[in-house]
């Protein structure tokens, strides 16, 4: 069951009806009013105990499976999974006594566990009342936390240590570093629809879908993922741990290197993209340059809510939106954010964020 909202045509479009036989049931959040509203709507459609999983983390089936059984051995109510982080002041943090959680903060700024909130979580029906009694935070927001602070004060929530993968995707750049550890083990997989021509070198893991045309001359090192209908080169180098999905173009002399290309997106001839994050449907004219390495060598920075923020990354290029256009010989600085359907002219140097339906 999917909880959706704000872009649930993509959620439904991309899942469909079922997953592996499994129905999908789709109940959407009309009104954005919290993590805990959003729990809320699902009452009639859960048994007496049910997992929920925030939708923004990627996680192991090794994880899952450990954290129930840890919550069926110790006879826990309700439990919360618990990810150790190095930076306690980004998550909520939780305290625990044995099992059994005795407080959670949010983004403390000094703290002596580093054990995060991971957002997984084994509620029983109880959860619902506790919604009803919890109130509006300072965000105008029916947050879960609330209501899981209350079943702290009655002593009916456990906390067990997560046991496998779990990324936490809360901010962009993040995706990068999904990418990177989802892609690393995959094995090579080249469709009978695809086509390699004479002259294209392909090295080590790498996906191609069906009826993507590899031309002569492309050199393209795994491990990487190029999926359906596309067309790569002629004569271009595609970098480890890139994944270009269906319908995309890969112009004459173009190096992508780290990258993750959404669906439909045209990368013209003599470009270069690193370590970077491009939306559907963008369309690069020839000569786009994405620089994704400050010549201090220091931790790329990028614009959140007006402020400076560190992205963690020594390399981090360009996150663009969807129906992003540039022009010729277009050159733009590490870690710049170019919002939705803006357009970026000819010659033009990217040095600050741009917004959507903007013209450069």
């Amino acid at each position: 069951m999917f909880v959706v909202g704000y872009g649930k045509d993509k959620i439904t479009q991309y899942f469909g009806e079922e997953i592996q036989g499994t129905e999908i049931k789709y109940v959407e959040q009309k009104e954005q009013l919290g993590t805990a509203h959003a729990v809320s709507l699902v009452k009639d459609y859960v048994d007496e105990e049910f997992l929920l999983i925030n939708g923004d983390l990627i996680v192991s089936e090794e994880l899952i499976t450990r954290f129930l059984g840890d919550s069926k051995t110790t006879n826990a109510e309700n439990s919360i999974a618990l990810a150790e982080v190095k930076e306690p002041s980004e998550y909520g943090i939780v305290n625990l006594r044995g099992d059994k959680v005795t407080d959670i903060i949010e983004k403390p700024t000094e703290s002596r566990s580093n054990l995060a909130n991971a957002g997984i979580y084994l509620f029983n029906s109880d959860i619902f009342d506790t919604i009803k009694n919890i109130k509006k935070s300072s965000r105008h927001e029916y947050e879960i936390t609330d209501a899981i602070k209350n079943l702290i004060k009655e002593g009916r929530i456990s906390g067990f240590r997560c046991h496998g993968t779990w990324m936490d995707i809360g901010r962009p750049w993040d995706l990068l570093h999904a990418n990177e550890t989802l892609i690393r083990d995959m094995e090579e997989e080249i469709d009978k629809d695809a086509k390699v021509e004479e002259y294209a070198t392909i090295k080590g893991p790498v996906r191609i879908g069906k009826n993507t045309v590899i031309r002569s001359g492309s050199y393209i090192q795994g491990p990487c993922h190029i999926g359906d209908n596309c067309t790569i080169g002629p004569n271009c180098f595609i970098r480890p741990f890139t994944s270009i999905n269906n319908g995309c173009g890969v112009g004459n002399a173009v190096e992508i290197k780290n990258s993750i290309i959404m669906q439909n997106t045209s990368i013209g001839h003599l470009s270069y993209v690193g370590d970077s994050i491009i939306g559907e449907n963008c369309n690069f004219g020839a000569g786009t340059k994405i620089a994704n390495l400050r010549v201090d060598d220091a931790e790329v920075k990028v614009e959140v809510k007006e402020k400076l923020t560190s992205s963690g990354r020594r390399k981090l290029g360009c996150l663009m939106g969807d129906n992003v256009k540039t022009g010729i010989n277009v050159s733009i600085m590490p870690g710049r954010a170019i919002y939705p359907n803006a357009y970026v002219a000819a010659a033009s140097v990217v040095r600050n964020t741009i917004y959507s339906d903007t013209n450069l």
